[in-house]
């Protein structure tokens, strides 16, 4: 291996690797752009046509999930905190069944395109509204962290510069999705899911080399406390134990795979029902192959310092730099393969924010341009679609300019991703469980259930957890060799550790130590609990029990309909046609409807859209 704490100096195979990459993924979106006569409609460009099917859909699934944040975060997680971490793997095939059963059938069958336009049909444009907002400036403020981060960490580690990757992240993420739509972005997020994977698997590989196998990584881990798998405490206050990954993460990336647009508008993108729960089933084996590769890659991260941590040697500033400090000292001696690894970071920094620009493309056409501009063609949407996707390019990459100047920014705006999550999973699980959930009752819960996710969120990062309820492992450096040879250094201030002996008396107020101190992954069950408990009450105060919600709107027996359903496919029935609403949300000249959907019934679009929801009688 390489002297510690040396940049590692790339050599023109790496160069080469990482450039192909990134040319390759533009080439995708220039074939599409052209491909069965280019982007015509908006429809084409924002789903694909409604023609995708369940393997390439259930790939990018993976790769949008697995963003740089993933890939830097999760063996870093490993490494100090132990495996435990892989107990995830139990949420995630909770959260894929929950999709796949409750909310992917409402949606498919509505055949929405923006996921917030089934608030107004459900509730109102104010409902509608309101989710959009959140769900849009989140996801900016996301976004230019995701491309900032991993760049930064990269540039601490290697020789790579800084902002040539910003620009780079968001200059080919913007090409290819203006260029080839929701088709560009799905096929290459099946490209940039096979370098994640091939960048994880040299690593985990050379890893297993250089310690002599995998039963010494294991060993070493075990020694060190890090095969912590199973702690059944119910305390809601410690940080991680089996009931706060299996409620808390079931509810944070049911908030993500359920409602969020980007998932929602792939598998929507599918052309049968059937195809659209494959995709997710599907997709839950990437998950396990990702979360498998990760939580080895942290145990042979351990194992390999476990007598001298990088981090508490200074040889890091953070823990997110330690994959790819680790990842360079094992690989430099074989050219092209710190290239890969890079790759691997960048593509899924590449996959996160070319969804998230596709899922913003798509709001703002569907929610904010197509409800005010009704005289637009097909040809013309498409154009402004195509138009909102460099707009967001660009906005990202200045997003990313501002992360810089925010230090610290990153844990804090995850956790804000997924506090807001919370509150909009209740309102969606409202319209749809509730048939008497009502729009009065959906926005007073919303605001209740952010209150409270903002109140203990945000009183979290002030306080922080008490130590002994972190669950931090032990680290050391008593094996570091800090000779005048090296490029060890001991200048940087070392990270900060909680002493007794302060000039200072800090006074922590009793709230910290319990409400605050919570969990971070009860934020999201906390706000989607709080919004849908408060959103019933308000809705029975507010007459919920006197109106008929349209059972288009809500669950229902037939999509639990599993036999005639799969029958159905399999007697060749493989292409289903959605019946994509025709509905004027504001008042128009015309009356009714001529979707076959809602033949069973009449609708008068004049009215108020929570009045067009209930059947008459």
């Amino acid at each position: 291996m390489g002297a510690p704490g040396n940049s590692v100096n790339f050599v023109v195979w790496d160069y080469l690797i990482f450039a192909l990459v990134l040319v390759i993924s533009v080439l995708i979106g220039v074939y599409y752009a052209f491909a069965g006569g280019g982007q015509k409609t908006s429809k084409d460009f924002l789903m694909g046509g409604r023609r995708l099917t369940a393997v390439p859909v259930a790939v990018s699934l993976t790769a949008s999930f697995m963003s740089a944040v993933t890939v830097l975060g999760t063996p870093a997680e490993v490494y100090r905190y132990g495996a435990m971490f892989s107990l995830f793997a139990i949420s995630y095939a909770l959260v894929v069944l929950i999709t796949s059963e409750v909310y992917l059938p409402v949606f498919y069958r509505l055949g929405i395109t923006s996921t917030y336009e089934y608030l107004e049909l459900r509730f109102n444009k104010y409902v509608r509204l309101l989710g959009t907002i959140l769900y849009m400036l989140l996801t900016i403020v996301y976004t230019g962290i995701v491309i900032y981060a991993p760049a930064l960490a990269l540039n601490q580690v290697t020789e790579f510069n800084l902002w040539g990757s910003v620009v780079a992240t968001g200059v080919v993420c913007t090409a290819y999705c203006t260029l080839g739509g929701l088709k560009a972005i799905v096929w290459t997020d099946v490209f940039q899911f096979g370098i994640m994977v091939a960048g994880f698997v040299c690593i985990v590989i050379r890893a297993v080399v250089v310690q002599g196998g995998i039963q010494v990584i294991l060993n070493d881990s075990y020694h060190g406390g890090r095969l912590n798998f199973w702690d059944f405490n119910p305390n809601p206050l410690q940080r991680h134990s089996f009931w706060t990954i299996l409620i808390g993460g079931t509810f944070v990336w049911t908030g993500i795979y359920g409602i969020n647009q980007s998932q929602v508008q792939r598998y929507n993108a599918c052309k049968s029902r059937f195809q659209a729960k494959m995709s997710l089933y599907l997709n839950l084996i990437g998950l396990w192959v990702i979360l498998a590769c990760a939580v080895f890659s942290g145990l042979a991260m351990y194992s390999t310092y476990r007598d001298c941590d990088p981090w508490r040697a200074n040889l890091v500033s953070a823990p997110d730099q330690l994959l790819p400090y680790f990842a360079m000292d094992i690989l430099q001696s074989y050219p092209g393969l710190p290239g890969l690894f890079v790759a691997c970071v960048y593509c899924g920094t590449l996959s996160t924010v070319s969804s998230s620009i596709n899922g913003l493309a798509a709001v703002t056409v569907e929610d904010l341009i197509k409800p005010y501009c009704k005289s637009l063609s097909e040809a013309q949407l498409s154009w402004i679609s195509k138009g909102m996707s460099l707009g967001y390019g660009a906005v990202c990459i200045a997003m990313a300019a501002l992360a810089s100047l925010m230090g610290g920014l990153l844990q804090a705006a995850y956790s804000l991703f997924g506090i807001i999550g919370g509150p909009l999973l209740g309102i969606f699980s409202l319209g749809i469980l509730f048939s008497f959930a009502t729009s009065t009752g959906s926005i007073i819960g919303l605001i209740a259930g952010l209150t409270v996710s903002l109140w203990v969120g945000i009183g979290s990062q002030i306080h922080g957890l008490l130590p002994e309820r972190s669950m931090h492992l032990g680290l050391s450096t008593t094996g570091c060799n800090f000779s005048t040879e090296s490029n060890w250094t001991l200048t940087t201030a070392m990270p900060a550790i909680t002493t007794l002996t302060t000039t200072a008396v800090y006074e922590r107020p009793a709230i910290a130590d319990n409400w605050y101190s919570v969990s971070y992954l009860y934020f999201g069950p906390l706000g989607t609990l709080v919004t849908v408990a408060i959103g019933i009450i308000a809705s029975l105060l507010t007459g919920g029990r006197k109106q008929s919600a349209n059972p288009d709107f809500l669950l229902n027996k037939q999509d639990f309909d599993y036999i005639h359903n799969f029958m159905s496919y399999c007697k060749g029935n493989k292409t289903e046609n959605v019946q994509v609403l025709r509905w004027n949300p504001y008042p128009v000249t015309d009356n009714g409807t001529d979707n076959t959907a809602f033949n069973s019934y009449e609708m008068d679009i004049t009215e108020e859209p929570e009045k067009a929801n209930r059947v008459p009688k």
